[in-house]
């Protein structure tokens, strides 16, 4: 596995730091990558500009510098390929496999019904873009949670490439990514495996390869809320980077000994590299912190 490759990707917060959260996963991402003798690169998902904070970016890379995960290459923000996206996008068009939507979000329940499919949207009206979804089952495995099964068109339907707002969406613009920064392994919190079936189709349309995945447990608080942005999860503590990786790894079920929370940045890394068991997760979908 010389050639495999990760990637660690993060979106500027409103608040403009790394949570426990995010933390958590990106030092899954990095000793599975570690581990196997892999590249793990670092991406910025800062196409939603309205929620980029100036001087974030820095802000995560410093901690991450500073827990010890050190990323491989050229930092890439995909705010510098927009080109890129709309070529794409485009060929979608020309061919007839998207359509306009002026759908808003009440208008919605949890499967779009392909309302504005076969209408008439003119191009200077606001709209997004949709993708046509069909019956097709997308089946992958997962390696902690076995095989998952969907039909896009029955649990979700046609699903949006391009926001009303002009902004790229998520799923249509990580798989472009994936494939430029030729990532081929791809680990991520659970909250985000029921949008793998849907960049799997997309690989699958534009006929590229297909990663693997492995989508690990996300934190939760004692009410059982996810720690994120969006609920203003407080920023890792840097003072002592030691004690955070130390408790990282307990909650990644790695049972770190006692002596280790001590020790140097660097050596528990090495520790964490040599004892990796990213099996001890297999089938956990949540942890309490």
């Amino acid at each position: 596995m010389l050639n495999s490759q990760y990637t660690g990707r993060f979106a500027p917060s409103p608040t403009g730091h790394l949570h426990l959260g995010s933390v958590y996963t990106a030092l899954a991402s990095f000793l599975e990558a570690r581990t196997h003798q892999g590249l793990w690169r670092l991406r910025f998902d800062d196409l939603d500009t309205p929620r980029n904070v100036s001087g974030a970016a820095n802000h995560i890379q410093q901690t991450l510098e500073t827990l010890g995960l050190h990323w491989d290459g050229e930092v890439d923000y995909q705010s510098w390929h927009l080109d890129d996206y709309h070529a794409v996008l485009m060929d979608l068009i020309a061919k007839q496999q998207v359509y306009r939507c002026q759908c808003s979000r009440k208008d919605l329940t949890s499967i779009y019904a392909q309302t504005c499919r076969n209408q008439h949207i003119p191009a200077n009206d606001p709209h997004s873009l949709r993708l046509k979804t069909d019956n097709r089952e997308i089946i992958f495995d997962d390696y902690l949670h076995g095989q998952i099964s969907q039909n896009l068109a029955m649990q979700h339907g046609d699903f949006i490439l391009k926001r009303k707002d002009n902004i790229i969406a998520y799923q249509f613009a990580v798989v472009l990514d994936d494939i430029r920064q030729e990532v081929n392994h791809i680990v991520r919190g659970i909250d985000l495996l029921d949008s793998t079936p849907k960049q799997i189709y997309l690989q699958q349309l534009l006929k590229l390869p297909i990663p693997h995945y492995l989508h690990v447990p996300i934190l939760v608080d004692a009410k059982g809320h996810k720690l994120s942005k969006s609920t203003l999860a407080t920023a890792v503590d840097l003072t002592t980077p030691n004690r955070v990786l130390f408790q990282l790894l307990r909650w990644l079920k790695q049972n770190p000994p006692l002596e280790l929370e001590n020790e140097k940045v660097d050596n528990i890394l090495k520790w964490a590299i040599e004892h990796w068991d990213v099996a001890r997760l297999k089938s956990i979908e949540q942890i309490l912190i």
